[in-house]
């Protein structure tokens, strides 16, 4: 599917965009504790995107699949949970928003269990 291939494009400029600004814009603006947190949203974002550039790529050579589009949208919603539940919580320091963080680690895993399945069953 095209959208994932976008969506994780998208994702992957943020990514960098994201870094830079952690690298550059933050340092000495946050606590070191922070700014290992802001590079771990950073670091799980891209991962994703590439995960879901993979996934739309798959899709192209696969008729439809349920478990890639589960997959995908997994992949898609981890990355707004995690990740972003990170960068919020070190720009506020608002704690209790780590609490969604797990969230995104599930959506994550299912999407990769769903992503090897697909693979098990069509490749």
């Amino acid at each position: 599917m095209k959208l994932f291939v976008l969506l994780g494009v998208i994702h992957a400029f943020l990514s960098v965009a994201l870094g830079a600004f952690g690298a550059h814009g933050l340092q000495g603006k946050m606590e070191q504790k922070y700014l290992d947190i802001w590079e771990t949203g950073v670091r799980y974002e891209m991962y994703h995107a590439l995960g879901l550039i993979v996934i739309g790529i798959i899709s192209g050579s696969i008729k439809t699949s349920a478990l890639l589009n589960w997959s995908g949208w997994l992949m898609f919603i981890g990355i707004i949970l995690f990740s972003g539940s990170l960068y919020i919580l070190c720009l506020t320091k608002i704690s209790v928003l780590g609490a969604i963080t797990p969230i995104g680690g599930v959506a994550f895993l299912a999407a990769w269990v769903l992503l090897g399945t697909a693979a098990v069953k069509w490749m």
